[in-house]
């Protein structure tokens, strides 16, 4: 949702430039920043922005929106809220938040199974984030079978100190 908030920003302000209207100059970074990081400065300067009439106002309302529908608990609460997000975000008119509506469409079973489980793929993330540094380190491997024995070895939570035999 986020990169659809800023699609419809460029589009945005493509268009009010056109016009001669320059009062989203700068704002990337406000549109994207959660507000509970934000400064008082940042807030104030924001506030201006999001109680606008700008379609960027908009779909950012849509993605706040879409926010809140993590916390649910009940599948049934969970699939009311997400399929009321999806008629707001359809009937919006921005072609970005359409989009992304559509694909959340296809996966809101997964998505319900997600906010109604609790369950996330941090550390599969994780893990595949080390695997890259680790590729990108290295410069590359000349064949599988040695990035293979790169990750076991690095990422294996192998033992390799040697066992106390005893005390002499």
């Amino acid at each position: 949702m986020g990169e659809a908030v800023d699609k419809v920003r460029r589009q945005e302000r493509r268009t009010l430039l056109a016009v001669g209207e320059d009062c989203l100059k700068g704002s990337k970074y406000d549109w994207l920043t959660n507000p509970a990081n934000m400064t008082r400065a940042q807030q104030n300067r924001f506030r201006a922005l999001r109680d606008s009439s700008l379609k960027t106002a908009r779909a950012w309302a849509i993605k706040e929106f879409a926010m809140g529908l993590w916390h649910y608990s009940s599948r049934t609460w969970a699939a009311k809220g997400w399929a009321r997000w999806l008629s707001w975000a359809v009937r919006s008119q921005l072609e970005p938040v359409k989009k992304t509506a559509a694909t959340i469409k296809t996966h809101l079973w997964g998505i319900i199974n997600a906010v109604v489980l609790k369950v996330h793929n941090g550390h599969a993330e994780s893990i595949n984030s080390r695997i890259q540094r680790m590729k990108s380190r290295a410069r590359g491997f000349r064949n599988r079978e040695r990035f293979r024995n790169a990750i076991y070895f690095h990422l294996g939570g192998l033992d390799l100190y040697p066992a106390q035999v005893g005390n002499r």
